[in-house]
């Protein structure tokens, strides 16, 4: 494909192919055999006219199918654009089609500067209660911006917050000029839904809005020319919240392929295939302003149901997940026995580091960290510890850290506390970064190392609960909402074993919870995996 012009990049304008515009106005349902004389469209940036052209031909068609006057359609369609050169292109292309249709040139000329604008969408005044907004928003990061339109754009649109790109504060504006029923159908880059500027968005879509379906065209040839973004076609609605189709493709999706796709969505089957592409039909759509999952189809229906009927690991109260300690200084906190380090023995706590279980099973750690918390978890008085204190002060780094030079009283302490009675408990280990989840049972006796995270529970039988997150069920969670690294590397971090929704441990037939804990002993993820669907209710092979 073609590089961006300079133009495009300044305006971040990218130009959509007419297929798939094509599809998009069949998705929000503008066809030429509805009475479209009766509805309002209205395109934010209209560029060269890429949408406008398509909508104005089926505008058209319908009129002639309906009867209607041409005169009688100067409330139909509204457009704007930052560039008066593409306000000026699009007038004349739609009053040479005007004029091809039967309007004189002055009545094609009216209806035409009627129709397309000179403005910036996120501050003038735009029409309300519109039955359909359509196009392809600019991709441009609000740090490009000039800082008085930064400002003015951040002040009016409450859901363009931190690094987030216009096309979030179009998305705003446009569902909240829906008309009830009304359809917004974009092209645009898709990591407003899967990242910390698109939370707002998430929360306003979700409170108020219907998402009706979406495309993941990742590697489509969507545009005429080449983009970085990861666009999603997106139709939303202001309506409440049905079903919702799921669509993903991959770089053989085509014209044919989106027809193929349209007609799944349009339809009642709950699963398709075609060429390039997979689709899946939910019951509903992820209820949260928090990331939203991205996989296959299948993968996000199953994630959807299960978020429906299951509670969260840390739904119980009793169950907790975290990271281990951060010390800041590892090479002076964490040290050998036999390193000849002469410390109070009450000051060393036995530490288990991520070598200690990448095996997948727990080597017995050989690491002590030197510990400046007491049983009460408050800090121990260097007074009291001085071979303590020394073993510290011989390392200068740990006085140059920002925690000690905060505050030089306390320049002993480790970044995190360190949490007494919780290296005595049993815990589930889980490396940072491993291709699979593999949960490993550290029964006590040693505290996580910061390169770790662990589960602590109350409520459940650790070797059962380990067979759980062994499956490929528990790995979907994470592959979905998570951040996968080059090599196809997973991060097992809080916030993603936190979306993990799992059945309440008392409901595990006893049956099904001894498979689990025979599965994890054994460290057989299938095993696990069929095990744990029966713990789901789940058909076996649901994944």
């Amino acid at each position: 494909m073609a590089a961006a012009a300079p133009d495009e990049v300044e305006y971040g304008e990218v130009f959509t192919r007419r297929w798939v515009v094509e599809t998009i106005l069949d998705l929000i349902g503008y066809t030429a055999t509805k009475d479209l004389t009766q509805m309002k469209l209205v395109e934010p940036s209209i560029g060269s006219g890429a949408f406008f052209v398509p909508v104005l031909e089926r505008l058209l068609e319908s009129a002639r199918v309906h009867g209607t006057e041409l005169p009688a359609l100067a409330d139909c369609l509204y457009g704007l654009d930052l560039q008066h050169e593409h306000v000026a292109t699009c007038r004349k292309k739609s009053a040479d089609m005007l004029q091809a249709a039967g309007a004189s040139p002055t009545e094609a000329r009216a209806l035409s500067a009627g129709w397309l604008r000179h403005g910036d969408f996120l501050l003038d005044e735009v029409p309300t209660d519109v039955d359909f907004v359509i196009g392809n928003p600019p991709y441009i990061r609000t740090e490009d911006l000039d800082d008085e339109t930064e400002a003015a754009y951040r002040k009016t649109w409450r859901t363009m917050r931190g690094r987030a790109d216009i096309y979030v504060g179009f998305y705003e504006r446009s569902l909240s000029m829906l008309a009830s029923g009304g359809k917004l159908g974009f092209i645009c880059a898709d990591r407003w839904m899967r990242n910390a500027y698109g939370k707002h968005l998430r929360g306003l879509v979700t409170s108020r809005y219907a998402v009706e379906s979406v495309w993941q065209m990742h590697d489509v040839d969507a545009f005429e020319a080449e983009v970085s973004a990861y666009p999603a076609i997106t139709v939303l609605a202001n309506s409440e919240q049905g079903s919702s189709t799921f669509i993903d493709t991959t770089a053989a999706f085509g014209v044919a392929s989106a027809s193929e796709a349209l007609a799944f969505v349009q339809g009642t089957a709950e699963e398709a295939s075609g060429q390039g592409w997979e689709g899946a039909r939910l019951p509903s759509w992820f209820e949260t302003d928090d990331f939203w999952p991205a996989g296959s189809p299948h993968t996000i229906k199953l994630l959807e149901h299960l978020q429906e009927n299951f509670p969260t690991l840390e739904a119980d109260g009793t169950t907790k997940i975290s990271i281990g300690v951060a010390t800041g200084a590892d090479r002076a906190y964490i040290i050998s026995p036999d390193a000849g380090i002469d410390v109070e023995q009450d000051r060393l706590t036995p530490i288990v580091m991520a070598d200690d279980i990448r095996t997948g099973r727990l080597t017995t750690p050989s690491k002590m960290l030197l510990n400046p918390w007491d049983d009460e978890g408050r800090l121990v008085d260097l007074v009291d510890y001085p071979k303590f204190a020394d073993a510290l002060a011989s390392h200068p780094n740990v006085k140059k850290r920002f925690v000690a030079r905060k505050n030089p009283n306390t320049w002993h302490r480790t970044i995190d506390k360190v949490y007494p009675g919780l290296a005595e408990q049993p815990k589930l280990l889980l490396q940072d970064m491993k291709a699979q989840i593999t949960p490993v049972l550290e029964p006590g006796g040693y505290y996580p190392h910061h390169n770790l995270y662990y589960i602590v529970s109350s409520s459940w039988d650790m070797e059962v609960l380990g067979g759980l997150l062994l499956s490929r069920i528990a790995e979907a969670f994470v592959s979905a909402y998570g951040v996968k690294m080059r090599g196809g590397t997973l991060r097992f971090q809080a916030q993603y074993l936190r979306k993990i929704a799992v059945p309440r441990p008392e409901a595990i037939p006893d049956d099904i919870a001894s498979r689990l804990r025979d599965a994890f002993r054994a460290g057989d993820r299938t095993a696990a995996t069929r095990a744990a669907e029966e713990a789901y209710g789940l058909p076996a092979g649901s994944i």
